[in-house]
């Protein structure tokens, strides 16, 4: 065993909730078992190192795209919160028919316990808030049912924000700020201790966010705007807000995201996505960077593959100069002081 395969990854994003919804419940045993689709199951997770990470719940506009440079149409709100109780449905069944193997988490302590005990620690996250109306009845109970981080956009307008579209290249300054369902969303956030997610926020709603939040900062999936000039990507000046709130950045490995080029290539080598990494550790410092994958929802690097190659990604950040305590923070450390602040537990 190398040492690289003995870290912890905790990611700030996947979609396998999606990819499994297409599947119904008889896609619980195959995301259990291994299968040889998309990028996330637990055979390869326990491979890579994957322990957990946030389990997004996202509602695809009707035939959607692929994003190259594209704007996206607003799903119907009653089938977003249809599909929604769908795909926890399937997260919940995931943890009773895995036998203790997986299990949601609720509080930075669950996750630290799961971690500990070599379960799989699922977190309940939604991508895109289209499931909640502007009164947020749907929010509280959400909440109850153990939802933990939300993004209130996925790139998209609805009634609480205008999402950022894929464009390249371009800065995120497209559109429209908070609403103000989108300002009583993020309050009632804050009330509820719900993490809010800032990717695919355009840049007015990032700064409304700001001014409004006061919890840290986070980006579970994006990059660094100077290297790869995505409206995606963040600016300087929004890294550096994102340390000043004592927040952080999940790394995205869609190559989409990674390149300078903008170019849908997977033969993309994992130097750039380290470059990322590196670029922000020493723009807002090594406390303010992690892992957000965006597995199973994004074109990855072929020479990562998929979960279980995470061992791959340990070793190119320990070549760049990483050194232990430093890659322990990016893989989860801080994650887990950034969901400990925000959730206080």
């Amino acid at each position: 065993m190398t040492e690289s395969s003995i870290i912890p990854v905790f990611d700030g994003h996947n979609d396998v909730l999606l990819r499994l919804r297409r599947g119904g419940l008889n896609s619980v045993d195959a995301f259990l078992n291994g299968e040889a689709a998309g990028h996330i199951d637990l055979p390869r997770a326990r491979r890579g190192g994957l322990a957990g990470g946030l389990c997004a719940i996202f509602i695809p506009s009707p035939d959607q795209p692929k994003p190259g440079n594209a704007d996206f149409a607003t799903p119907a709100q009653p089938d977003a919160l249809n599909e929604t109780l769908a795909m926890a449905r399937l997260l919940l069944a995931i943890e009773a028919r895995s036998q203790g193997a997986v299990k949601v988490c609720r509080s930075a302590a669950d996750i630290r316990r799961s971690i500990a005990e070599g379960q799989f620690a699922a977190v309940f996250h939604i991508e895109g808030a289209e499931a909640v109306a502007a009164d947020l009845d749907a929010l509280y109970v959400l909440h109850q049912a153990g939802l933990r981080t939300l993004g209130p956009v996925w790139s998209r307008p609805n009634v609480f924000a205008y999402g950022v579209p894929f464009r390249f290249p371009s800065t995120p300054d497209i559109g429209p700020g908070l609403t103000d369902a989108g300002k009583d969303l993020i309050r009632a956030c804050n009330e509820l201790r719900i993490m809010i997610d800032l990717s695919h926020m355009n840049e007015q709603g990032f700064w409304d966010i700001a001014k409004l939040s006061n919890a840290p900062l986070v980006a579970s999936h994006s990059n660094a705007h100077a290297i790869s000039p995505h409206s995606r990507n963040l600016t300087d000046k929004q890294l550096d807000a994102i340390r000043d709130t004592g927040g952080l950045v999940g790394i995205n490995f869609g190559v989409l995201f990674l390149r300078d080029d903008g170019i849908r290539n997977t033969d993309t080598p994992l130097e750039v996505l380290v470059r990322h990494v590196a670029y922000i550790a020493e723009r807002i410092g090594i406390e303010h960077v992690a892992l957000g994958s965006d597995f199973d929802g994004t074109t990855i690097p072929a020479a990562l593959g998929d979960a279980g190659g995470l061992p791959k990604l340990i070793d190119a950040l320990r070549a760049h100069g990483f050194d232990a305590p430093s890659l322990a923070k990016i893989a989860h450390q801080n994650w887990l002081r950034v969901l400990e602040q925000t959730w206080g537990g």
